[in-house]
């Protein structure tokens, strides 16, 4: 933990669960910014834009701006603008995230052929003549671009399913591959990694996403560390790809792995 420079943070899980913060989790991050360390929320969050994240996360007494999150919105824009510059795009997602896909050229007319189909965050929305038309888009040559690939969050409800499951019943009948933007992609932890100014082997990522968030992480050379909140479920952690390189039972736990 000593060459520790810089702590990633997933959101939802984590930090809150419907928004509301877990026992422990605000003065934790407190500590966090006082011992001086750099701080990223990357999130696949796709229902609120990073201000509004940021608006929610600050009255709830989390030490938080919108220049300290990262979201899967706005890593889509910046791909978009550099490998499809100027491409047509039909937006699927629960949610007025426009704000932060910013240059995005989007096809509002159903009868509009798209150059590329967003996939962004599951709800009512991913009902059966959208995602058939998605799929028709996907038939005729567009491009699949998918936020993240989460199967499920949790809610205060319990686990919701999320549009990971959409998308592999797309690729699957479109025989496509979407290319993913937000996390596990290797450019998420990269752009959080260059926004800090931070090498990989001086951050470490928290999440409750044991494939997604710690051992994609990992994979990029960053130290992991999983959190029994949120998605965490025994099952899922036994059956994984990897071991993550800590396991802690919450996010109020961090500081003292820290110190």
């Amino acid at each position: 933990m000593d060459s520790v420079r810089a702590v990633l943070i997933d959101i939802d899980g984590v930090l809150t669960v419907s928004w509301q913060p877990l026992p422990g989790t605000v003065d934790a991050l407190h500590e966090i910014r006082d011992s001086g360390l750099a701080v990223a929320l990357l999130t696949n969050t796709t229902s609120r834009t990073r201000a509004s994240i940021a608006g929610t996360l600050s009255a709830a007494g989390f030490p938080v701006a919108a220049e300290d999150i990262l979201t899967a919105p706005a890593v889509t824009a910046a791909y978009l603008a550099d490998r499809l510059p100027g491409a047509r795009c039909s937006l699927l997602n629960s949610g007025d995230i426009r704000e932060d896909l910013t240059g995005v050229r989007f096809v509002d007319d159903a009868d509009a052929v798209p150059d590329a189909v967003i996939l962004g965050g599951a709800g009512p929305e991913f009902d059966y003549p959208v995602l058939n038309r998605a799929f028709g888009h996907l038939q005729r040559g567009a491009r699949l671009v998918a936020m993240h690939r989460n199967l499920y969050w949790r809610t205060d409800q319990g686990l919701q399913l999320d549009s990971g499951a959409f998308l592999l019943g797309l690729e699957k009948a479109a025989h496509t591959e979407a290319v993913v933007t937000g996390k596990p992609s290797p450019a998420f932890f990269e752009a959080a990694l260059a926004h800090l100014g931070v090498g990989a082997d001086q951050a470490l990522m928290i999440g409750d996403d044991i494939e997604s968030d710690v051992l994609a992480a990992q994979r990029a050379g960053i130290t992991g560390a999983l959190v029994r909140t949120g998605k965490y479920l025994p099952e899922t952690h036994r059956a994984a790809s990897g071991a993550p390189d800590h396991v802690l039972d919450s996010f109020a736990d961090l500081p003292a792995l820290l110190r």
